[in-house]
């Protein structure tokens, strides 16, 4: 029953993607779009830096976690069909009572809140062309059905289209100016067992700007603060000098980008950690902006060449590529980002709206320019 649907919601979603809605409202449009192929009471919807893996915004439909409780059994804790592991084995999903066989007890997670009348659980990991983009999960309310293995082949079947649909949207133009307010750098300080310590007030308002629906209740408990103070905390010490893993580049409900880091504090009390959040540079966002087009490598790194004002001879030199071979990866560009000529694509889509002071780096950290699962 559930495959024989799959050509509508397909359709749908293509029609989500030519209505050019954010992410919100594209992931409220494919909530109601799957009801026929994925019943469900509750669900949740995440995006995620493709460079690193960690949550950049949240919508949660009928589900009352608190950030701590997902970055914790997201990031800190063994537990089945984490999200992670879905887009990195290739299954994409999976379902709760299916992967526990018949125990649903045997997940930290669900035991941590079957008290809620929640019952079983259908994760999907959204990844288009090897990119991972976002998360979703739908639940029953306990005594409901449980998923089937039919289920799970219709959301994994859908979850190409899916993840094209959202990389998309992060490309939608918000009507609302983008803010120029710079509150300068904001930092949250939690203590060694992850409880909040401080916040600057700098970081409140910083954190007022991510999409997250519904608001947290307090700073702390912003999901996308807490999947980086966890990935902070969960850092070997000496494993990653840069704390690159830390990291995630945050589209804000204004348009804006923000890059929110994360770090182990030293001093009296060892394995405290703070995340600092700051407007994102140019060269900082232009990775994922282009990837959301779904350009490669190669072509990311040409399109930071018309940047520059290189000419065709140059970027073949640059690239040593012939000259045939850049117009050709030239006119991909093109038909990817909906444009017809260089001016346009460096003057309206990477100068004007995405990145005025875009500059190409000699070596961008590893898993930024990131093109497949890290």
């Amino acid at each position: 029953m559930a495959q024989s649907l799959l050509p509508r919601v397909r359709d749908q979603i293509s029609r989500a993607v030519a209505d050019q809605l954010d992410w919100v409202g594209y992931s409220a449009r494919m909530s109601e779009a799957l009801r026929t192929v994925i019943p469900h009471d509750r669900c949740c919807w995440h995006t995620v830096d493709p460079g690193t893996i960690l949550f950049t915004g949240s919508v949660n439909r009928n589900v009352g976690c608190s950030g701590s409780w997902l970055a914790h059994y997201e990031y800190e804790v063994e537990d089945v069909d984490k999200w992670a592991f879905l887009a990195h084995s290739g299954r994409l999903a999976g379902a709760l009572s299916l992967d526990t066989h018949g125990d649903m007890s045997r997940s930290a997670r669900h035991r941590s809140h079957e008290a809620y009348g929640i019952g079983d659980e259908l994760r999907v990991s959204l990844v288009s062309d090897g990119v991972y983009w976002g998360a979703a999960a739908f639940l029953r309310d306990a005594g409901a059905p449980w998923y089937t293995a039919e289920h799970v082949r219709a959301i994994a079947a859908l979850a190409p289209a899916l993840a094209t649909g959202l990389r998309r949207s992060m490309l939608h133009e918000v009507e609302v100016a983008v803010t120029t307010v710079d509150y300068g750098p904001g930092v949250v300080v939690f203590d060694a067992a992850g409880d909040p310590e401080s916040v600057s007030p700098a970081a409140e308002r910083w954190i007022d700007e991510i999409v997250e629906v519904p608001a947290p209740s307090t700073p702390f408990e912003s999901k996308v603060v807490q999947a980086i103070a966890a990935r902070a905390r969960a850092i070997e010490p000496g494993t990653d000098p840069l704390e690159l893993a830390a990291r995630s580049r945050v589209r804000t409900r204004s348009g804006a980008w923000l890059l929110l880091y994360g770090t182990r504090l030293s001093g009296v009390e060892d394995g405290r950690t703070a995340v600092i959040i700051q407007p994102a540079t140019p060269h900082e966002i232009a990775p994922v902006i282009a990837m959301a087009y779904g350009l490669s490598q190669r072509e990311c790194h040409l399109t930071a060449l018309c940047v520059q004002g290189r000419s065709t001879r140059e970027m073949a030199h640059a690239m040593s590529l012939s000259v045939y071979t850049i117009q050709d990866h030239m006119k991909s560009i093109f038909d990817k980002t909906g444009v017809r000529s260089r001016g346009e694509l460096v003057g309206q889509i990477f100068l004007e709206h995405y990145a005025p002071r875009w500059e190409l780096a000699a070596s961008p950290p590893s898993g930024w320019w990131a093109k497949g699962i890290n």
